[in-house]
C-alpha cells in the first residue's frame, strides 16, 4: 500500500520491484493521479498488478481495518509534515486516525526529508508499545519526485522502519 502516492511514480516503481504482489498508490488528488497510467473501471492501472486509487486515507484506512484488509508492506513516503505547531494535528501521527493506521498491521516505512517529523512519528510508535529503526538513507536511483528533488537539493533523507503487529482500532 503506497498511501499518499502523488502522482504514481513509487507505485510503478513498486509493482516493477514486486512483480509478484498487488500494488495499490493511494492519494487523494485527482489531478496527481492523472499525470500517470491509464484510466480502468475508474482506477488507473500502472501496471498488471498495480492501480492507482483516488481516495481520502483517513476513509480508506478505516474502511480496510473494517473489512479485514491488511497490507504486508504500509508506506508513507514523504507526507506533507505541517511543519507549523497549530498544524500538528494534521500529522499521521498525531491524527485522531493513527489508531486505525497501526491496526492495519504490516511492515510500516515512512521517509521524510524532516527529521523532526522521523522522531516525532518514533515517539508515536512508542505510545502504542512500538519500536522502530530510524536510518538516514541515500537512495538512487530516488523513488519519488521528493526523493530527488531533496537529494538534489542536499537534504538528508531518512528512513523509519517498524513491524507492526495486528491490533483492536
Amino acid at each position: 500500500l503506497d498511501s499518499g502516492c502523488g502522482t504514481g511514480v513509487s507505485t510503478s516503481g513498486l509493482a516493477v520491484r514486486y512483480p509478484h504482489a498487488s500494488v495499490v498508490g493511494v492519494d487523494q488528488s485527482a489531478d496527481r493521479l492523472g499525470r500517470s497510467g491509464r484510466a480502468v473501471d475508474g482506477l488507473i492501472a500502472v501496471a498488471d498488478h498495480a492501480v492507482l486509487v483516488r481516495a481520502d486515507l483517513v476513509d480508506l484506512w478505516r474502511l480496510m481495518w473494517a473489512d479485514g484488509v491488511r497490507p504486508r508492506q504500509h508506506l508513507l513516503w514523504y507526507p506533507n509534515p505541517w511543519p507549523k505547531p497549530v498544524h500538528l494535528m494534521r500529522r499521521w501521527h498525531a491524527h485522531p486516525v493513527m489508531p486505525t493506521l497501526l491496526a492495519l498491521g504490516g511492515e510500516l516505512e515512512l521517509r521524510s526529508n524532516w527529521r523532526v517529523y522521523i522522531d516525532e512519528f518514533a515517539q508515536a510508535l512508542a505510545v502504542y508499545g512500538l519500536s522502530s529503526v530510524i536510518e538516514e538513507v541515500t537512495i538512487l536511483p530516488p523513488v519519488t519526485p521528493f526523493e530527488r528533488k531533496y537529494r538534489d537539493s542536499g537534504h538528508p533523507l531518512w528512513r523509519l522502519s517498524a513491524h507492526l503487529t495486528e491490533c483492536a482500532a
